[in-house]
């Protein structure tokens, strides 16, 4: 049995491929500040225990494996790019609570930690956090590899970045040329045949950037969707030609879907959440598909 500790947990990503890679996991705890999204995670694991917002510092864990992917609003380009010093107060400077409570571990520490978290953590402005991260990492007695990974590249028809980090406690690097990617599945597969007519797109700032480029453009969406953001209906946007001018946008479902759940999870937390907190969960999680890879290579699957 695997032990997961998942930290800024969202709705549970890493738990779902372990799941469906039918590896038998111990969730020693879930953190998570968003209730919403809490709500999503305990109706998509109903049959096991609930969890609630906590704070473990200082608690006695011991995971096999930590994934923490940590708030990215102040790395990201779509965000204000506030940085995460250490003490800065930003979202993303609650990384470094990860290093303390490994440190607060003592002498046991988990054999892998994963982190991910945006492309931009590596641009000139930021990558210092970044280098620090793996500094500390390293002082803690982990060797660190790291690679920017496309959803694309593991069958997802959605262009997202994202950068991988992996920590080994047993001196080992992790070999990313490893992971076993998969061939591109076609968008139709992921989009709904009939779909409300409130998904229709209205707001005259987007269909007037339709065509356009820069912050204010609207992408009309053909082979591959772009990044799932947690919200779809503001600028820059990417839509769905329905012909005759008309546009939709990709439904909460559709971004659920293009984030590697399938549709039993999303139906799950749809009935405890509504449309707006489905949008930003799928926004803020993490592909699925990028995460059973991973696994494979690392629980030699």
């Amino acid at each position: 049995m695997i032990q997961i500790l998942e930290l800024f947990g969202g709705i549970g990503s890493p738990r779902i491929a372990l799941r469906n890679l039918g590896v038998e996991t111990k969730a020693i705890d879930y953190v998570e500040i968003d209730e919403k999204a809490v709500k999503s995670y305990n109706a998509i694991f109903q049959n096991e225990l609930e969890y609630k917002t906590q704070d473990i510092r200082g608690w006695n864990l011991k995971p096999d494996i930590l994934i923490h992917g940590s708030p990215c609003q102040s790395f990201s380009i779509a965000g204000k790019q506030q940085g995460a010093d250490e003490g800065s107060g930003t979202e993303s400077s609650l990384m470094w609570e990860t290093i303390n409570i490994i440190k607060q571990m003592g002498i046991w520490k988990p054999r892998i930690v994963i982190w991910e978290n945006v492309k931009n953590v590596l641009s000139k402005h930021m990558i210092k956090n970044f280098n620090k991260y793996l500094e500390e990492m390293s002082k803690l007695g982990y060797t660190n590899s790291f690679e920017v990974l496309n959803a694309m590249d593991f069958g997802l028809p959605q262009n997202r970045n994202r950068v991988f980090t992996i920590s080994m406690i047993d001196g080992t690097y992790f070999n990313f040329m490893e992971l076993q990617r998969k061939q591109l599945r076609s968008l139709s597969e992921f989009l709904e045949d009939e779909v409300s007519e409130e998904y229709t797109v209205t707001q005259p700032s987007i269909l007037k950037g339709i065509g356009k480029t820069g912050i204010k453009r609207t992408t009309v969406i053909k082979d591959f969707a772009y990044t799932i953001t947690e919200r779809q209906d503001r600028c820059p946007a990417q839509v769905i030609d329905l012909g005759n001018n008309k546009y939709r946008f990709l439904t909460d479902k559709e971004c659920w879907l293009l984030q590697g759940y399938n549709e039993e999870d999303y139906l799950a937390a749809a009935k405890v959440n509504n449309k707006r907190a489905l949008y930003k969960q799928a926004g803020n999680s993490i592909p699925v598909p990028i995460f059973e890879a991973i696994f494979k290579v690392l629980l030699v699957l």
